[in-house]
């Protein structure tokens, strides 16, 4: 199979359109005609990650952040960025990344983050087509006390810590999502009457004012879509049964706890 046969079935779930203007989804570096020897998936590109595509026969790295934000005035050995250009360039590495058009699509990220707390009756909150949108709502099976459902959260998404505004009695029942920096959603979410809101960053100031509305939770951007690695393996997996798939070993989140 060639690497331009995953880049298709990748934009057929999650088309290149859907991306939002800042975003710079889709080919990064490489050429789409050669077979594919093995596909490395991570959230980030690091060089590290680079050297384990090297190291374990992989020309292709399929990521949910692209390496390739903004344009490169130079390909030196300066940035991590460049550095990472020219030894996938040397070792003949593709690099492909899906961003805000697999967050946006139905059935891409926050499907999946919904798929992991459970949650029922799933629909968008803000920016909607039928197939596309931004964050989800969804409905718990139960009510939960506000404790016992941030203690849940911390287990699904295995967290070190996470922010939250303050407790204030309430039951938790309807739960909004959106990996990643999500804040912009929040009053999305409480316009759709949601209990809680969960994202990967909100903010110091955007915790204000929602103590008697609706819980905040902010889990850390790379937490918040850690399971985006399994809606890519799975994805490229289906049309791909011959090339070996694995997800990055070492740890790529650029946040670390101490």
């Amino acid at each position: 199979m060639k690497i331009r046969e995953i880049i298709d079935a990748l934009e057929k779930f999650a088309p290149l359109p859907l991306q939002e203007e800042y975003d710079n989804s889709g080919l990064q570096v490489g050429l789409t005609e050669t077979e594919v020897s093995g596909a490395l998936l991570c959230l980030d590109v690091t060089g590290d990650a680079v050297r384990e595509a090297v190291r374990t026969g992989c020309n292709l790295i399929v990521s949910h952040h692209p390496l390739l934000f903004h344009p490169l005035s130079s390909v030196t050995d300066r940035t991590e960025t460049e550095r990472c250009v020219i030894e996938a360039i040397k070792n003949d590495i593709t690099i492909y990344s899906a961003h805000t058009n697999l967050d946006k699509t139905r059935g891409g990220v926050n499907f999946v983050i919904a798929s992991k707390l459970g949650l029922k009756n799933v629909r968008w909150i803000g920016g909607c087509g039928e197939n596309y949108g931004a964050g989800l709502m969804g409905e718990l099976d139960a009510d939960m006390r506000e404790d016992d459902f941030a203690e849940y959260v911390k287990q699904v998404f295995a967290l070190v810590q996470m922010r939250h505004n303050a407790f204030n009695d309430r039951k938790i029942r309807k739960v909004a999502v959106c990996g990643g920096s999500g804040a912009f959603l929040i009053p999305d979410a409480y316009r759709n009457g949601a209990d809680a809101f969960i994202t990967g960053e909100i903010g110091y100031h955007r915790f204000y004012g929602y103590d008697d509305r609706m819980l905040l939770m902010e889990i850390g951007h790379y937490e918040s879509e850690q399971f985006t690695l399994e809606l890519l393996e799975s994805l490229i997996e289906s049309v791909s049964s011959d090339a070996p798939v694995r997800t990055v070993r070492i740890d790529t989140n650029l946040v670390k706890y101490y």
